[in-house]
C-alpha cells in the first residue's frame, strides 16, 4: 500500500508461517483479523500453522503449588473449598451458594472488559459474586470501581498486578470470564482448566480450541470442560452466566466439568512436539 512492510515481507519469504491457535490461523485470513494482512496470509495458506501455545506445567501446578492454602489435585478436588474460602476472605466477599466467578486481565476493549462491566449487575442477580485482578483502560476501571460500590461484599476488584494472587485466584475461583473480542491463543483459560475453575470463554481463536462448550452433546458424552459465548456483548455474556449458574447447581456435572479440565494436558511437552514436527519437516524439503 505505497509503503514499506517488514512484517508482510517476513509472510512472503517466510518457508512457515505459525500463529498459536488453528483457530486463530483461520480467523487472520479474513479482514476482520487479517488487519490488512490477509490477502498475502490467504495466498500463503498452505504454510501457514497454527499451534496452541504450552503453559508451564511446574509453575501452574495445584498439586503443588506453593501460593495456594490447600493444593489439590483432579483425585483429590474438594480441598479447592479451603482456597475459595480463603480467597473470599482476601477479597472481602460475602459467603455464597452461587458461583465465584474470577477475572485475571487487562482491562482493555480487545479482552472484552467493557462488556463485563456491563454484566456485573447481572452476574450479582443471578447469585454470582466477582473478584477481579488486573489494570488497564481508565473508563473501564472506573466501572468495575462503580461496581464494587453498588455490591459490596458480592464484586471487588484488585488494580494492579500480583502473580502469586493470581495463582490463588484460580485456586479458588470456580469459574474464570475470558470474553475476549479476539485472542490467538490466550493462557488464563489455560490455567483455569488446570486448576478446576471453569472458563467461561467467547467463541474466538485460542478460547475455541482449548475450551469445550458444555452444550448437550459434551455433556452426554462425558467431554465439556468450560462454557462458550458467541458474541462479545451483553446478551451473550448474560446467557454464559445463566449457564455457568445452572451448571454449577448440579454438583456432579459441574466437578465433571472441573476433572475434565484438570486432566487435559496443556504442557509444553505437547505444543513443544507440535513445533518440533514442523521443523522436522522444513528440514526435510516438505514445507
Amino acid at each position: 500500500y505505497a509503503g514499506v512492510g517488514y512484517l508482510k515481507a517476513g509472510l512472503q519469504a517466510a518457508d512457515a508461517i505459525t500463529t498459536v491457535s488453528p483457530t486463530y490461523a483461520g480467523e487472520i485470513r479474513s479482514p476482520a483479523y487479517g488487519m490488512g494482512l490477509e490477502g498475502i496470509i490467504l495466498a500463503r495458506s498452505n504454510r501457514v500453522s497454527g499451534l496452541v501455545n504450552g503453559i508451564d506445567s511446574h509453575e501452574w501446578n495445584p498439586a503443588s503449588d506453593g501460593h495456594l492454602p490447600a493444593r489439590f489435585d483432579a483425585a483429590h478436588i474438594a480441598a479447592r473449598s479451603r482456597n475459595r474460602r480463603a480467597l473470599e476472605a482476601e477479597f472481602g466477599l460475602d459467603a455464597g451458594d452461587g458461583p465465584l466467578f474470577i477475572a485475571v486481565s487487562r482491562l482493555t476493549w480487545q479482552k472484552g472488559m467493557d462488556v463485563l462491566v456491563e454484566g456485573i449487575d447481572h452476574l450479582v442477580g443471578m447469585g454470582g459474586r466477582l473478584a477481579l485482578l488486573g489494570t488497564g483502560e481508565d473508563a473501564i476501571v472506573q466501572g468495575l470501581h462503580a461496581a464494587a460500590a453498588r455490591h459490596p461484599g458480592k464484586v471487588a476488584i484488585r488494580i494492579g498486578y500480583d502473580e502469586a494472587l493470581a495463582h490463588r485466584m484460580q485456586g479458588g475461583g470456580d469459574a474464570i470470564l475470558v470474553p475476549s473480542r479476539f485472542e490467538p491463543c490466550g493462557l488464563t483459560q489455560l490455567y483455569g482448566l488446570a486448576y478446576g475453575c471453569v472458563p467461561v470463554v467467547s467463541r474466538t481463536g485460542g478460547l475455541a480450541d482449548t475450551v469445550i462448550d458444555a452444550n448437550p452433546a459434551a455433556l452426554a458424552a462425558g467431554v465439556a470442560t468450560g462454557i462458550q459465548m458467541n458474541a462479545v456483548d451483553y446478551p451473550s455474556l448474560a446467557m454464559a452466566i445463566n449457564r455457568t449458574v445452572a451448571l454449577f447447581a448440579q454438583p456432579d456435572q459441574w466437578k465433571r466439568l472441573q476433572k475434565n479440565g484438570m486432566r487435559a494436558d496443556f504442557s509444553w511437552t505437547v505444543s513443544a512436539g507440535a513445533y518440533a514436527a514442523l521443523y522436522r519437516r522444513l528440514i526435510a524439503g516438505r514445507g
